[in-house]
């Protein structure tokens, strides 16, 4: 049984009816309400990935990503070697990568890491289209709102690096059967 959201136990010296923030929040509450929030950010960056990437398959979002990667000075080079189609494709396998591997969290946490870190790399590229693509940022312009959503992303997917880093950290500290010694 997954047990990732419980709340978790308490820390030494924290008390369970010990002094209420917003008189509502004890320390196990507090973890809890971070858990949720962490597996939230996650889980939703994980979403986003799988949407988006699976529709850099279909025609319409090759067409819509166009005038952002086109201007690009390194992606707009992919357009030569892989076509319109082929670009937009490979951009997509990134993203649905970075998805599985953020997905790896609780069994693999390095792996999540990377995928984080994939993502970060994938959202700091798509920031770099508001200042590569012409008038991005004029009133008229859909994009320029669209694309400052991913500054957010950045963020979270910066969060969920350091946490599953963490974890790797905190889970290479324990002893194993193998390490362990022999009695």
């Amino acid at each position: 049984m997954d047990h990732s959201l419980d709340a978790p136990p308490l820390e030494r010296g924290e008390e369970l009816r010990g002094q209420l923030t917003l008189g509502l929040f004890d320390a196990r509450r507090i973890r809890l309400l971070e858990r949720v929030g962490v597996a939230t950010l996650r889980y939703g960056l994980v979403a986003l990935l799988v949407l988006w990437g699976g529709l850099k398959f279909t025609d319409l979002e090759a067409q819509a990503i166009r005038p952002l990667v086109e201007h690009h000075p390194l992606l707009g080079l992919l357009y030569p070697a892989f076509g319109i189609r082929g670009t937009s494709a490979l951009i997509g396998v990134v993203e649905l990568s970075a998805a599985t591997l953020i997905c790896l969290r609780r069994f693999r946490p390095r792996l999540s890491a990377l995928g984080s870190l994939l993502s970060v790399a994938t959202f700091s590229i798509t920031l770099s289209f508001l200042i590569t693509t012409p008038h991005v940022l004029a009133p008229d312009n859909p994009f320029g709102g669209f694309l400052m959503k991913d500054l957010i992303l950045l963020g979270a997917a910066l969060y969920t690096a350091a946490e599953a880093l963490a974890a790797d950290r905190a889970s290479s500290a324990l002893p194993t059967r193998a390490s362990a010694p022999q009695l």
